[in-house]
C-alpha cells in the first residue's frame, strides 16, 4: 500500500483510490504508486473489476504543476514516458475498470480516467484537458484516447480552449458515461463493476482486447484478431461451463470460474 494510492479489494470488486490531499495532484511519487496498485489489480485472482477513484471530493486535478515548474527539458523528457506507461497500466488491464469521478478530473487526472473503460461522474464535475492554458499539451494520452473516444473535432475544441466541461455536456458529447448525484457517483461505480464478479474472466479480458486493439488496426486485421481470440476461448473451462449452462438452463445462470 502506498503512501499516496491503495488497491482496496471488496466482493471481487478492486477500488484503486486516490489519496494525496487536497486535489489528488499527480506528481512522480503518486504515478509510481499508481503503477504498482494497477499490477496487483492485474494479478490478483480475488480482483474482478475495477475502480478508480479520488475520493468523495475530487477524482484529480492534474499534475503537480509546482514539480513540472522544477523540471528541465531533460528531466521531462525521461518523466513523461513514466507516466503514460503507468496510465497505460491502467488502460491494458484485462479486466473492466471504471472511473468513478467526482469534483475535477483535469488534465492528467481526466487522462486518468480516459484509460477506464467507462466513466461515471457526478453531476457537479468538471472535467478537461487545460494543459493550453500552461503553454502545454496533454502528455499522458489527452491528445490519442479522447480524440478515439470523441473524434478530431471535439477533441480540438478540448484541447485548443483547455475549457473546463461541466457534467452535462460531457455526457452529451461521450467524455463521460453516466451521471449521478455527486453523493451517488462511488456506488453508480460499484454497482457497473459488480456486474462482472461473477462473470466469465477470460472472455471479458479478450473482448476488452479485441476491441482496445481493433481500434488501432484496419478492419481486416482487426476481424484476425477477433476470431483467434473467439477460438482461443474454446481450451477455456469457462466455455465449456457457459454452453453446458444454456443447454441445461438457458441464459445467465452459469457460474464462472475464471478458468
Amino acid at each position: 500500500m502506498g503512501e499516496f494510492v491503495r488497491l482496496e479489494v471488496e466482493d471481487g470488486i478492486g477500488t484503486i483510490r486516490l489519496d494525496r490531499p487536497p486535489m489528488n495532484a499527480i506528481n512522480r511519487q503518486l504515478q509510481a504508486e499508481l503503477r504498482v496498485a494497477a499490477h496487483e489489480a492485474r494479478e490478483r485472482d480475488d480482483v474482478k473489476s475495477v475502480i478508480v477513484y479520488g475520493g468523495p471530493k475530487v477524482f484529480a486535478a492534474g499534475a503537480d504543476v509546482k514539480e513540472f515548474a522544477e523540471m528541465s527539458y531533460t528531466d521531462i523528457a525521461d518523466y513523461a514516458p513514466e507516466l503514460s506507461a503507468s496510465l497505460a497500466e491502467i488502460a491494458e488491464l484485462p479486466k473492466p475498470t471504471v472511473a468513478a469521478i467526482t469534483g475535477f478530473a483535469l488534465g492528467g487526472g481526466f487522462e486518468l480516467a480516459l484509460c477506464c473503460d467507462r466513466r461515471i461522474a457526478g453531476d457537479n464535475a468538471k472535467v478537461g484537458q487545460p494543459e493550453v492554458l500552461l503553454g502545454l499539451i496533454p502528455g499522458a494520452g489527452g491528445t490519442q484516447r479522447l480524440t478515439r473516444l470523441i473524434g478530431p473535432s471535439r477533441t480540438k475544441d478540448i484541447v485548443y480552449t483547455g475549457r473546463f466541461v461541466k457534467a452535462d455536456e460531457a455526457l452529451s458529447i461521450g467524455m463521460v458515461d453516466e451521471v449521478v448525484a455527486p453523493d451517488d457517483v462511488y456506488e453508480a461505480a460499484k454497482r457497473w463493476a459488480g456486474q462482472f464478479t461473477k462473470g466469465a474472466a477470460r472472455a471479458l479480458a479478450a473482448a476488452k482486447l479485441a476491441i482496445d486493439f481493433g481500434l488501432d488496426t484496419d478492419l481486416a486485421n482487426g476481424l484476425k484478431l477477433e476470431t483467434t481470440l473467439f477460438a482461443a476461448l474454446f481450451a477455456t473451462e469457462d466455455r465449456e461451463t457457459g454452453l453446458r449452462s444454456f443447454i441445461d438452463n438457458g441464459p445467465g445462470k452459469a457460474e464462472f470460474h475464471g478458468r
